[in-house]
């Protein structure tokens, strides 16, 4: 049972949340929970680049890794015992300490945040007689403890670019750390409107506040603000500006080899997991069967078949990271900053307080909930929309008979065909006519 929630929104202080469940397994469970989590994103992260690398291929029309296993699955494989093999080199300016520990501070929160995600309903271990979650654990602020231990992994990333001993790294450090902060704000605004209508912060509460109907119908602003973020806060295409390899030689990793480098990789891969984990959990309705599932079928949301539909909808956010990354070019800096502070945490401020607004006159009877929170669903995509919409800049009127002159930008250039060349060269110059040719300075001679 959802606990009750106050007029302002906000869930009653419970010992009584539903969350009894949790906290009683015993220590060998606990280890085993952890240990399957770990293989599950290993696993995961594997296959994850093998299906990049071959969605991309088909997009582009190439074939992709075939060689290694069947239909290439054992590339990644491969790849990573490369890089274990690779010579581990530490520049001479580097910080050896720092340069060591920022990969382990960049992958470790990647895992823990796997700790609360909800995987399925409780289930019986199998050749026991125990029954328990699909979950790690899960707390009354576990959404927050997911923001706060991602965060954590923005560290490994700065420090890892300041420790190198490189201006190219420690630049790329910079423009991550200030992109995933920003991003970050977003993220989190979004997550308000889903606790507000919850009425909790615990994951497993809000995936069974999700069994009539999931967040992303009535939540469609929260959910299209998160998934941009998500993208964001990954660092991945189009918004992968800290390893712009054209602007920064491969970013905050540049120095970085060996295995020291694909634990880099392993935590970009993992956080890609995280998010869409997350997204699943706060707006598809976590590990529920999709609709029409669970009515012709009445143990689709029971015993181990629910872990199916929950990592179905976690690799279909994988999938949607694909294919931008395989679609869309890369963003300026300063578009991508101003997008997120102009656009993005403002809508999400005015989303928060329309269903605020909503939710204090829904528990005390005034209207039908769903036709308001749609109507401003629609007010907030309207907003968005229109902000994708470029601005129109009017060209500033030249002058016909304003003279060119080569040397106005401090280097000589040719005109534009058409262009007035009377009066454009310098004493003790030669200006270029608009055919090409040289011509004796009118200023004078040498």
């Amino acid at each position: 049972m959802l606990p009750a929630v106050l007029p302002i929104g906000l869930p009653v202080p419970l010992a009584d949340a539903g969350l009894e469940a949790f906290g009683k397994d015993p220590i060998w469970l606990v280890l085993l929970k952890a240990v399957l989590i770990f293989v599950v994103l290993v696993l995961l992260t594997l296959f994850n680049i093998w299906w990049e690398r071959r969605v991309v291929a088909r997009m582009q029309h190439r074939i992709g890794p075939n060689r290694h296993g069947p239909f290439g699955l054992l590339q990644s494989l491969a790849d990573g015992v490369k890089l274990a093999l690779k010579e581990d080199i530490i520049p001479k300016a580097a910080d050896k300490l720092v340069f060591v520990i920022a990969p382990v501070i960049a992958v470790i929160p990647a895992f823990v945040t796997f700790a609360v995600i909800p995987f399925g309903p409780e289930v019986e271990v199998p050749f026991t007689d125990i029954t328990t979650p699909l979950q790690l654990t899960d707390m009354p602020v576990a959404v927050i403890f997911v923001m706060a231990i991602a965060s954590i992994g923005i560290y490994g990333i700065v420090l890892g670019g300041w420790s190198s001993g490189s201006t190219y790294s420690l630049l790329g450090g910079l423009r991550s750390s200030a992109q995933m902060i920003s991003y970050e704000v977003a993220m989190g605004l979004a997550l308000v409107a889903v606790f507000l209508h919850a009425g909790s912060m615990s994951t497993s509460q809000i995936v069974a506040a999700q069994s009539d109907v999931w967040f992303v119908f009535t939540l469609i602003p929260s959910f299209v603000i998160y998934v941009i973020a998500m993208v964001g806060e990954t660092n991945r295409a189009p918004f992968d500006l800290p390893e712009a390899e054209g602007e920064l030689v491969g970013g905050f990793h540049t120095e970085y080899s060996s295995l020291k480098f694909a634990l880099f990789f392993l935590a970009e891969y993992i956080n890609m997991a995280t998010v869409s984990a997350l997204a699943t959990t706060l707006f598809l309705g976590g590990w529920r069967a999709p609709f029409g599932i669970a009515q012709v079928w009445e143990g689709a949301n029971e015993g181990y078949w629910p872990f199916i539909w929950f990592m179905g909808k976690t690799l279909a956010f994988i999938f949607m990271f694909i294919w931008l990354r395989g679609s869309l070019p890369r963003l300026r800096y300063d578009q991508f900053m101003a997008f997120g502070w102009k656009v993005l945490i403002p809508v999400s401020i005015v989303w928060i307080v329309a269903v605020a607004a909503i939710r204090v006159v829904d528990l005390q009877g005034g209207f039908d909930r769903r036709w308001l929170i749609g109507a401003a669903a629609v007010l907030a995509l309207l907003v968005v929309v229109l902000m994708f919409v470029p601005e129109r800049q009017q060209p500033e009127p030249v002058a016909d008979d304003e003279p060119f002159d080569a040397f106005a930008g401090g280097y000589p250039v040719p005109p534009m065909p058409g262009q007035d060349t009377a009066g454009a060269g310098r004493t003790g110059s030669t200006s270029l006519s608009s055919t090409g040719s040289s011509t004796p300075d009118a200023g004078g001679t040498r």
